[in-house]
């Protein structure tokens, strides 16, 4: 059988509305005194349960990114710390997130290495860390990925004390 789209109830009695009317009533009588024994109840497991909000902010600076960076890596257990990532950036850019090496063995390949860490392409969308931007120039995106890639290549980002 199709549906048309009325709905059909039925008609109240005198004697279902009287219980209605009493129902509702005797609720209104007893909510206030149920309510009092539960206000002392735990919250609500939807409430219990929420994540926390995440309330760091970076600046947006090669320190902020630097920090942003680690904690992304702390959360998919990628080693490095900031003495390690500042001095290879330091070497590698200068801090400029948006450096590109144009005289390499890379560039010469079509390839040249950019940003923060000075990371190939190819590099970097294999070391792709999730949950950042797949924009090569992204100061973070960079920082993850390379020392993702100086991770699983060296032990560690800190490990670094050339180009790699």
């Amino acid at each position: 059988m199709s549906f048309t789209g009325t709905r059909h109830r039925r008609a109240a009695t005198p004697l279902t509305r009287g219980f209605i009317a009493v129902g509702t009533g005797a609720a209104a009588l007893l909510l206030p005194l149920l309510g009092a024994q539960a206000a002392s109840a735990a919250p609500t497991p939807a409430a219990a349960t929420a994540p926390a909000a995440r309330t760091a902010a970076y600046t947006d600076d090669l320190d902020g990114w630097i920090k942003e960076s680690l904690a992304v890596m702390a959360e998919h257990g990628i080693p490095g710390s900031y003495e390690g990532i500042h001095r290879n950036v330091m070497r590698e850019s200068s801090g400029n997130p948006l450096a590109v090496n144009n005289w390499d063995s890379n560039a010469a390949a079509g390839t040249p290495s950019k940003g923060l860490l000075q990371i190939i392409d190819p590099t970097f969308l294999a070391y792709h860390v999730p949950g950042t931007s797949t924009d090569s120039f992204d100061p973070v995106a960079n920082i993850t990925a390379a020392c993702n890639y100086a991770a699983d290549r060296y032990g560690s980002i800190d490990n670094v004390n050339g180009a790699y």
